[in-house]
């Protein structure tokens, strides 16, 4: 009897071969696709060609000469693993170097990397929120902030995505003494919006009030040489935690939490995803130190990231396309129909453009999208290609 068919007695087993979304998910096929090699900016999804249009690698490092050679020498002189928790199984001066840079690039005393960004936003919550405290977070962040937010046991408030007068509603009848944590994104990635830090920052003054920023997408975009939500509004002071991904504009993997040394020190202590999750390894760590360097000695390639995000946005303007106010290189295309997002998408993979879809609940309903991000990497070549599928995938759904 094959696996997938035997008999059980588990209703959890049975739950989930029943389950409808898997089943629309493997019919339709919209996620989980499998590349067969990639070279710059193009994929190869099975014998076919494609411009990628949805990789948040903006700085477009991730074949970058310096950073894998520093990577390569890593795996030489490190191995390929941390083999475990630094907690149990010591930290290595490759994570020390790292963090130092990260700490010294965002103007804060320290900072603790992490093996995923996920776990990095985890961890700027979950320790620092006790029972008695009060979370205000804006509704649309993501999924990793949600989940530190549910391990903790502190009352929760949402407030309207990226309105301020909606946070301060939210603090109007609240005790001044009660603790509270702020909670948002420098750059939402669904929407492309940047958090309009200062106005927040206005509305919490007062009011007790500890911030935690997530700026996975902010950093390496906005700011001085790439430094963030935080520096492009100069406020870096003002935040108390800002946490981050080393896969995005650090072309590696893993995470950071930023924020004066005693917190960083109390979140070494408190927090379970740092107590209990694996170190970065040599390559991830040794490849984003040397982005990290990149991103300061090479400054073209924020250059052409913002080149390239003016010319997309014109693109799609030209087709009077819905990019829901992005204001960066992380753009939606919003055409609010489950329907039409996959057949949009379908069109632009046959004519040779890449990206993803998000419905509705992952997007507010009506709000259904094609998520792109441009790149540094993309050339004119690249573009011209993105607006003949732009063309066509209008022509054939709109």
């Amino acid at each position: 009897m094959s696996l997938f068919s035997r008999k059980t007695d588990s209703s959890i087993h049975t739950r989930c071969t029943e389950d409808k979304l898997t089943e629309m998910r493997l019919k339709y096929a919209p996620f989980y696709d499998v590349f067969q090699k990639q070279e710059g900016s193009h994929v190869w999804l099975g014998k076919k060609e494609l411009v990628l249009l949805s990789s948040n690698d903006y700085l477009g490092l991730t074949e970058h000469p310096k950073v894998l050679e520093e990577g390569q020498k890593a795996l030489r002189q490190w191995g390929s693993s941390s083999t475990g928790a630094r907690v149990a199984n010591g930290g290595r001066q490759y994570h020390l170097q790292l963090e130092e840079k990260l700490a010294d690039f965002l103007g804060k005393e320290a900072v603790h990397v992490h093996s995923t960004g996920y776990l990095s936003c985890m961890s700027a919550i979950q320790p620092f929120a006790q029972r008695g405290d009060l979370i205000l977070v804006d509704r649309n962040v993501h999924s990793s902030l949600w989940s530190g937010i549910k391990n903790t046991p502190a009352r929760v408030e949402k407030f309207s995505h990226n309105k301020p007068s909606s946070l301060a509603r939210a603090l109007e009848y609240e005790k001044p003494e009660i603790p509270k944590m702020l909670i948002f994104e420098g750059v939402y990635s669904m929407e492309g919006h940047i958090a309009p830090v200062p106005d927040f920052l206005e509305a919490a003054k007062g009011q007790n009030v500890f911030t935690v920023m997530d700026d996975a997408h902010g950093f390496g975009v906005l700011g001085n040489q790439g430094r963030g939500t935080a520096d492009h509004f100069g406020v870096t002071a003002q935040l108390d935690l800002i946490c981050g991904s080393l896969s995005k504009a650090l072309a590696s993997v893993g995470g950071f939490v930023a924020g004066d040394r005693c917190l960083i020190e109390y979140l070494r202590t408190h927090s379970k995803q740092t107590l209990f999750s694996a170190a970065i390894s040599p390559v991830q760590a040794a490849c984003a130190e040397a982005a990290l360097e990149v991103i300061q000695t090479e400054p073209e390639h924020l250059e052409k990231l913002w080149q390239n995000t003016r010319a997309y946005r014109k693109i799609l303007e030209d087709f009077n396309l819905d990019t829901w106010e992005s204001e960066t290189p992380a753009i939606p295309i919003v055409l609010g129909d489950k329907a039409k997002v996959y057949h949009f998408r379908k069109a632009l993979i046959k004519k040779g453009v890449f990206t993803t879809m998000s419905i509705a609940p992952a997007v507010p309903p009506g709000k259904d999208l094609i998520r792109s991000s441009i790149s540094a990497r993309h050339t004119a070549e690249d573009l011209d290609i993105i607006a003949d599928a732009f063309a066509y995938a209008v022509k054939k759904v709109l």
